[in-house]
């Protein structure tokens, strides 16, 4: 169900699980299940749970991980033409706005962060950027423990769409990445990510 003008962080809907271990199935992107704009009547994160703004280059998406350790570099070296945003929002020379993923780890931290930084926009603070979603990168092997499911669950209902990556070794090791090895989820996720960005394209072969 669609609900993009719904306020996530006044009144929160209920959410199905997110499932750590399975891929979609379907070949189209998803549509939004959460605010694909900021929201009126959210209030600011405090000063110090805020991102900053940074001057960038051009690049056709951004990773923006919301702590250190979130991922975006791995992700961005699966992705030709994405870059990684650090821990800023990307600010553009460009008309358009610019494409940006959020992107955090499984954790406590991670999560926490992912909503401040999920507020920050919603709250309209963010300008020049189109966030199309949030990855949660994995921080370990297995299923989430259950209060960390549940506030997945929170988060993800401020955001346009929510992502999840499982714990990858090879990725911890520094072994060179490379889309063609790397697990369907982020096949997927990538797959995705192009129809989003370019949707007269869905359809065509890669």
């Amino acid at each position: 169900m669609t609900v993009r003008n719904r306020n996530p962080w006044v009144s929160q809907p209920a959410y199905d699980d997110i499932s750590y271990s399975a891929a979609p199935t379907t070949p189209a992107a998803q549509a939004p299940t959460g605010p694909d704009a900021p929201q009126l009547g959210v209030p600011a994160p405090a000063l110090g749970d805020q991102l900053p703004l940074i001057p960038q280059g051009d690049a056709d998406l951004w990773w923006l991980g919301v702590h250190g350790g979130a991922g975006e570099s791995s992700l961005s070296g699966v992705f030709p033409g994405s870059e990684p945003a650090g821990h800023g929002w990307p600010q553009t020379a460009g008309d358009e706005p610019a494409r940006v993923v959020l992107v955090a780890r499984s954790n406590m931290r991670g999560l926490t962060a992912a909503q401040a930084a999920a507020t920050q926009w919603a709250s309209g603070l963010v300008p020049g950027v189109n966030v199309l979603g949030l990855v949660i990168v994995a921080d370990s092997p297995g299923r989430l423990p259950r209060p960390l499911r549940d506030f997945a669950h929170l988060v993800s209902g401020g955001v346009p769409r929510t992502w999840t990556v499982p714990w990858i070794e090879s990725w911890r090791l520094g072994e060179p990445l490379a889309l063609s090895h790397a697990p369907r989820e982020v096949r997927r996720l990538v797959d995705e990510l192009r129809v989003l960005m370019h949707p007269s394209a869905e359809g065509t072969p890669n």
